[in-house]
């Protein structure tokens, strides 16, 4: 649904705190970039993308997080990359600019704020804007490194290593901090089946790295778990 009017001024304040590389464009880009945008804001669990719809818009995410993800013929998920306060996808950027249709999927995780730009504008501003091609460019470069780091991810660790240095990234500093995530929602990051991650979480619990809970895991031994999460 669209922001409503009291909330309009505050996320037009707040747009150029999140894009700095957009706050330093001309006066004239900036009040085209508010007259040509639209405001949104969708609720936890929304879709904002299927794979292969055509990408009509660009969003600029002020507030919240949406997953991109790719699904396989089994019905396995993993996450490409998580669009946060002051980003965009690089996956639409690409889709509007080549005419293709979004090659994965996209979910909010939390409630969002979004400005919503046109595709023609993206086309546009991309041709003739020099602050919005540096936009573009530094997103493209930001999300190349994300996916090809999930790529090697894939291809040369073993699943084993992949979820205790998932585990080691969830669960911050804290060794006694819980880590409030089910089976199956650690298979979808890690494109796996829920029976894998089980088998994998129980073997780490029996040697004492971490403790299983209803819903949460807990780090016992963050320097074991740690070693256990080199390439080997």
């Amino acid at each position: 649904m669209k922001a409503d009017l009291a909330d309009t001024q505050a996320l037009e304040a707040r747009l150029y705190e999140c894009f700095a590389p957009l706050r330093r464009a001309d006066e004239g880009f900036r009040r085209s970039l508010l007259e040509r945008g639209s405001w949104i804001k969708l609720g936890p669990g929304a879709s904002v993308r299927h794979q292969g719809q055509a990408c009509t818009h660009l969003a600029l995410v002020l507030r919240g997080v949406v997953r991109v993800y790719k699904l396989s013929e089994s019905g396995h998920q993993i996450t490409l990359y998580r669009i946060e306060p002051g980003d965009s996808c690089i996956l639409t950027a690409s889709c509007i600019l080549s005419g293709r249709g979004f090659p994965a999927f996209a979910e909010t995780e939390s409630e969002i704020d979004a400005l919503l730009i046109p595709s023609a504008q993206v086309q546009q501003w991309t041709a003739e804007s020099g602050a919005w091609r540096d936009f573009i460019f530094g997103l493209l470069a930001r999300r190349l490194t994300e996916v090809i780091a999930v790529v090697e991810e894939v291809a040369f660790r073993r699943m084993d290593e992949r979820v205790a240095a998932f585990l080691l990234r969830s669960g911050g500093r804290s060794a006694e901090g819980p880590i409030l995530l089910t089976h199956q929602e650690i298979a979808a990051e890690l494109g796996t089946s829920r029976e894998v991650v089980s088998r994998i979480l129980k073997d780490l619990e029996g040697e004492g790295l971490i403790r299983r809970l209803r819903g949460q895991i807990l780090i016992r031994d963050r320097s074991a778990l740690r070693a256990k999460a080199l390439p080997r």
